[in-house]
């Protein structure tokens, strides 16, 4: 039975190997990629472990957390359900392409000033989307925030520290544009 169990299992890692490739061209944050990857792969998957972009965290891998959001053509999804298939010809942003050179934007520097981070996986997953939020909308209310950031959990912080960090983002934004 165990000999069985192994071969069954040798058997499996040689199928995977065998697996055909998708060539996929796209654009991650604004320099233009190309990567191999299997049609079951999500772009989580390859972002973290093929291209070194381990940024985008994988929280529940279900879309529930939004610990893997990234932007793909302007619209925030959770990377766990986008096929890295589904990036051909598209613009795909990380956190790695957020921050402007070594300068911070505005956002990250007030999660900083306002200590909203404490473990770290839902960090880049609420930067990402509170940037898409900002860009969407300059100057939102409180409960404009939240409701926008209710895709993103957390388990640390209790939420207050990551919603006065944005809401503070926002006015620095809106004083550099002034």
């Amino acid at each position: 039975m165990w000999s069985a169990r192994v071969d069954d299992l040798l058997k499996t890692k040689r199928r995977d190997e065998t697996v055909a490739k998708i060539r996929v061209e796209t654009t991650i944050n604004g320099e233009d990629a190309e990567f191999l990857c299997a049609g079951h792969q999500s772009l989580l998957e390859v972002l973290r472990d093929d291209l070194g972009m381990t940024g985008t965290k994988e929280g529940c891998t279900t879309g529930d957390c939004g610990a893997c959001s990234v932007v793909v053509d302007g619209r925030l999804v959770p990377s766990c359900l986008v096929l890295a298939a589904e990036t051909e010809g598209r613009t795909v942003q990380t956190i790695e392409g957020v921050a402007e050179g070594s300068r911070l934007t505005p956002v990250q520097q007030q999660f900083l000033e306002h200590g909203a981070l404490q473990c770290g996986i839902c960090t880049p997953g609420f930067i990402v989307a509170a940037e898409k939020l900002l860009e969407k909308n300059p100057d939102p209310t409180e409960e404009e925030t939240r409701y926008y950031l209710a895709g993103n959990l957390c388990r640390c912080t209790g939420y207050d520290k990551i919603i006065r960090a944005v809401l503070d983002a926002a006015a620095v934004m809106r004083e550099e544009r002034a």
